[in-house]
């Protein structure tokens, strides 16, 4: 006698695993697959790939591997991870598959702040890093406040409204003080770090940024079961148990202080927070549940493949920002013409 229940029983089978579960499993393998691989991948010692047993009777590849690589590449998967799933949430919340995780005046305030420091406080690690992270938060205070003294339109619209204002507040104060800046010192230390790399990464700058990134994320992973009743609109969010102005809040939060932590190290890494949402989407469905865990593994690939490049590809490094600019620029043109951005939409 099978298990199987009679009709009109009430009794309801137990779900096949689902194919999307198993695939994220192998992107999460994929992911440990590629760190593993990098670790031991770059210019030292030649030709670009370290044999493991090197690192028990040599010092400079033990600390090179521990000291410079391991964080670098621990920065790498959380810069992909924090962009990819604070680019799903402000496109499910916002209903528009072309925002991405700096529209709010994140991104512009970052580089603001970052370019503020190095003009006239000087370029010590740990104050660029500071005021980048003060002025993107500032960033979405200000455009939050904007958003509250408008008059017209939904609440949405208008905090996308003030969002795009500040940016461009932000974008010309920028250009102010690259005018301002000495050309032969810092204008090119603005420049590098306006185009986003990872070649500074360090122990000592990738831990105070930790709490704050593994927090937010956490955040993000364990409300996406509600996410998906956020793109709604009020009323029907309401009527399904959510109280959707708190909680939209909190995962806005949540999406821009992982951004903020992560520009903050890495500079401006263009494209990740758009493009990454829509191949999640594209492979794993709507569905918030399986997208951004998808979201969050993609991101932590690109980045990492793509650092890998930078840092292997020539003799001086490509700036991350470059790569990921072009990846993600070229997948989006494939998605516009083979018509996937209207059906992730």
């Amino acid at each position: 006698m099978t298990d199987t229940p009679r009709p009109g029983s009430g009794a309801i089978p137990p779900s096949p695993p689902q194919p999307s579960s198993r695939a994220i499993l192998l992107l999460g393998a994929g992911l440990l697959l590629l760190l593993g691989f990098s670790l031991f991948v770059g210019r030292y010692p030649a030709p670009y790939i370290m044999p493991p047993e090197l690192l028990r009777s040599d010092e400079m590849a033990w600390r090179l591997v521990w000291g410079l690589r391991l964080p670098r590449l621990v920065a790498a998967v959380l810069v992909g991870m924090a962009l990819a799933a604070a680019g799903t949430v402000f496109q499910t919340i916002f209903a528009n598959p072309l925002v991405e995780p700096g529209f709010l005046g994140v991104s512009p305030g970052a580089a603001f702040g970052a370019a503020f420091c190095i003009v006239f406080l000087g370029n010590q690690a740990f104050l660029v890093q500071g005021f980048a992270a003060f002025f993107a938060v500032s960033g979405l205070l200000i455009s939050y406040a904007l958003a509250t003294r408008m008059r017209f339109g939904g609440w949405l619209l208008r905090l996308v409204l003030a969002g795009i204002a500040v940016s461009a507040l932000f974008s010309s104060a920028l250009g102010v003080l690259k005018y301002l800046a000495d050309p032969l010192s810092q204008l090119p230390e603005i420049t590098f770090w306006l185009l986003g790399g990872l070649w500074s990464i360090t122990w000592d700058r990738l831990l105070p940024i930790l709490p704050v990134v593994l927090g937010s994320l956490t955040v993000m992973l364990l409300m996406r079961w509600r996410l998906n009743a956020l793109g709604l609109d009020d009323t029907t969010a309401f009527s399904l148990g959510l109280a959707p102005a708190r909680e939209r809040a909190l995962l806005l939060f949540a999406a821009v202080a992982a951004t903020a932590a992560v520009v903050s190290v890495a500079g401006m890494i263009g494209w990740v927070g758009l493009i990454v949402p829509h191949l999640a989407r594209r492979c794993f469905g709507a569905d918030c549940r399986q997208t951004m865990p998808a979201a969050m593994l993609m991101g932590g690939v690109l980045v990492v493949g793509c650092d890998d490049v930078a840092r292997c590809a020539m003799a001086g490094e490509i700036p991350l920002g470059i790569l990921t600019s072009l990846v993600g620029a070229g997948g989006f043109m494939v998605l516009m013409t083979s018509g996937a951005l209207h059906r992730t939409k």
